[in-house]
């Protein structure tokens, strides 16, 4: 996924869109409150419930480790510049900015089959980031929030669920030791 994601990179880099279009440029205070408020209200949201349902917090004994967190930190935002720089700015060029929302949320939450679990946080959490996006153009407090919310689902739901947030052929492959 490596080599993919950098070349989405320097394709998205050298596309001719500005930093503002992008969203790499600092987010407005006022956005990137209401995305935190929203967002890490999610997050904590989903481990009251899972708190609430008898589940241990966390739910996996060694994972997310620390190492592990701060390596889904870094694929958040970089799963968000993918999201937001490269496909919506992309699609709403085509469709609009209101159509290009739930067209980009679609791919997002494509991109995580199987994983049913996955496949819904994203097609809700997609809608969110992209609508924040649409709205405050910056994808730096969205990363941030992915990650929370990312790991938030890693820490209250068992693997036996998630398969370790894996997609694709992977999620097929976990087995828990």
């Amino acid at each position: 996924m490596g080599a993919v994601s950098a070349f989405l990179v320097i394709f998205t880099l050298g596309s001719g869109y500005s930093k503002r279009e992008l969203g790499l440029e600092a987010p407005s205070w006022s956005g990137a409150l209401r995305i935190f408020i929203i967002g890490l209200s999610a997050a904590a949201a989903i481990a009251v419930t899972a708190k609430l349902l008898g589940q241990s917090v966390p739910a996996n004994s060694n994972w997310p480790s620390p190492r592990d967190a701060r390596q889904y930190a870094i694929w958040a935002m970089v799963q968000q510049f993918i999201l937001q720089s490269f496909f919506y700015v992309r699609l709403e060029t085509v469709l609009g900015s209101k159509p290009a929302v739930p067209a980009t949320t679609l791919l997002f939450a494509s991109a995580h089959l199987p994983n049913p679990i996955l496949t819904v946080s994203t097609l809700l959490g997609g809608l969110f980031f992209c609508e924040m996006f649409r709205r405050y153009r910056s994808i730096y407090p969205l990363g941030i929030v992915h990650a929370a919310l990312g790991l938030s689902l890693a820490a209250t739901l068992p693997d036996s669920l998630i398969h370790h947030l894996r997609v694709g052929i992977g999620y097929f492959r976990f087995h828990i030791h």
